[in-house]
């Protein structure tokens, strides 16, 4: 998948329109002086996050007629969660402050790093930067380090390189969203003790390995009643996570709870319903979509922790738009936290 998109450029006044507020009041909050009531304040960055505004630069940029172009290596055989970051890139066109930026996505396996590292490295050198979804793999770390030595930008998305020359890192604290994962286990299961399963895409991803230790780490210390079944390997892949849904049903009449690390959560909560144990069985996965709102819903899926696709599809044009300009990144702008969706709270 490739689609090419052209950024219009926002003003202060658009700002100021969308908070409702006036010009001044704008550039007040953005200079951080006083007289401005906290609530405006909020809202004011709010709708600057919104609309992704940089005011440093985008003026003398449009001036000089410079352009950009910037890549995003997703996941081929994507998932409703990559979907909603490719859609969201695709709607940002009225969002942005820079003008003359292009956007590629570039499909590939992601879970395959000679493909990713391949992929890295032939179309790295058409860009000013890079966004990868990323494997944390030697293979994969050195094709970074060969655009970063280049002078491409790379930053990495959903999943993290740490010990690669990656500028930054876009995406939640994976292990806090595992441990956030096992406290609600743990609650759920209310003293019961049973199995826990998890089936996560690789543990080659490191999004994946960290919520899985963030996940084990607070069971094993504070629910010594539950005990944990080997980890199984799923690719992300609906059959494939089918398949090892039933037999941890079927081996298992005292499984308790089952955590989905990454996609593929049809074939987990199918496979529950059609076992007839769906209500039984607790059920954790990740990512706000329709079909994880339908299960939480029906009762399949007890909770899901939701990493916000528009807001990460944002925070990468931001920082690659900043690093471009030779502009640090706003630390505060683009933390994204982690979020714990019910039926009760579906957005």
């Amino acid at each position: 998948m490739s689609e090419s998109m052209k950024m219009a450029p926002i003003a202060l006044k658009d700002v100021a329109r969308e908070a409702g507020v006036s010009t001044a009041t704008v550039d007040r909050v953005l200079h951080g002086r006083p007289g401005v009531r906290e609530a405006t304040v909020r809202r004011v960055k709010d709708t600057i996050e919104r609309l992704g505004f940089r005011p440093n630069t985008a003026a003398a940029e449009l001036a000089r007629g410079r352009s950009a172009r910037f890549g995003f290596v997703m996941p081929e055989n994507t998932n409703a969660f990559m979907e909603e970051i490719v859609a969201n890139l695709a709607k940002m066109r009225p969002m942005l402050s820079a003008n003359r930026i292009a956007l590629d996505v570039v499909g590939t396996n992601v879970f395959d790093p000679e493909a990713l590292a391949t992929t890295i490295e032939t179309a790295g050198p058409h860009f000013d930067g890079i966004a990868v979804v990323a494997l944390d793999h030697p293979r994969v770390r050195a094709s970074i380090d060969e655009l970063a030595e280049a002078g491409i930008h790379v930053v990495t998305l959903v999943s993290d390189v740490p010990s690669s020359r990656r500028a930054h890192y876009i995406g939640v604290d994976n292990t806090a969203a595992g441990r956030t994962v096992g406290s609600l286990i743990g609650r759920f299961t209310g003293g019961r003790p049973g199995k826990v399963a998890m089936i996560a895409g690789s543990l080659s991803l490191r999004d994946h390995a960290e919520r899985l230790f963030g996940m084990t780490q607070v069971i094993a210390a504070e629910y010594p009643n539950l005990q944990f079944l080997p980890v199984a390997q799923g690719c992300d892949d609906d059959g494939r996570n089918a398949e090892i849904t039933r037999g941890f049903v079927e081996q298992n009449p005292d499984l308790i709870a089952v955590y989905n690390i990454g996609a593929g959560t049809a074939g987990v909560g199918q496979t529950l319903i059609d076992s007839g144990r769906a209500r039984d069985i607790i059920f954790v996965a990740h990512d706000v979509t329709p079909l994880t709102q339908r299960y939480l819903l029906l009762g399949v899926a007890d909770a899901v922790i939701s990493q916000n696709p528009g807001r990460q599809a944002r925070s990468a044009v931001r920082v690659l738009t900043a690093l471009s300009r030779n502009e640090p990144p706003l630390a505060e702008q683009e933390y994204i936290g982690v979020e714990i969706v019910m039926r009760d709270n579906m957005p």
